[in-house]
């Protein structure tokens, strides 16, 4: 009998309080990883986040992965679950939350609309790790898109509604896709 293959990367279950109220799925239909940042200013505002009820079923959004700045990884929703991250696309993806700033605290704000701050190499390499374990978990996964990719609305700028700004932009311009592309073997879904 052969071993079980090793994850290559630990990951920390945190499960958030109303997980069993999400939707169940069949793992094997995930085909996609959808790569986003919290644009908050760390995991506790992430967390806070993810545990506001928003939905009747009793449910909020969030991703099912989390990943902190040091490389840690934290499991909010399992992947059998339907986690509310995406428009459109949530019942085929897995969604990955990168903790970086993003927009934060102005994220509507047309004169805030710069994502500066960059991806620290733990925190790239934690998710290229989750990536490649994830394709062994979930055989379907094939592809990968940014929050940006897939949720392309526009909306009223909070300090003019006279002007439109992105609704999402993560997880932006400074997200190293060449080198998570060649190091996780998958497919850019634009």
């Amino acid at each position: 009998m052969c071993p079980a293959k090793t994850p290559t990367l630990a990951v920390r279950d945190w499960p958030l309080p109303y997980v069993d109220r999400l939707a169940a799925r069949d793992p094997a239909a995930v085909d996609l990883a959808v790569i986003h940042c919290t644009e908050l200013p760390d995991l506790a505002a992430a967390r806070a986040c993810g545990e506001r009820v928003l939905h009747p079923s009793g449910s909020g959004n969030s991703g099912h992965y989390y990943i902190d700045r040091d490389g840690s990884a934290h499991r909010f929703v399992t992947v059998t679950r339907v986690a509310h991250h995406v428009r459109g696309s949530n019942e085929r993806a897995i969604g990955i939350e990168l903790v970086n700033r993003g927009r934060w605290p102005d994220w509507l704000d047309s004169r805030s609309q710069s994502m500066t701050e960059p991806y620290p190499d733990a925190q790239i390499a934690a998710l290229c790790a989750l990536l490649r374990d994830l394709r062994t978990e979930l055989p379907a996964l094939r592809r990968i898109a940014g929050h940006e990719d897939l949720d392309t609305g526009l909306v009223p700028a909070s300090d003019d509604a006279t002007r439109c700004v992105r609704r999402k932009l993560d997880p932006g311009p400074l997200f190293p896709w060449p080198r998570v592309l060649a190091q996780t073997g998958l497919e850019r879904l634009r």
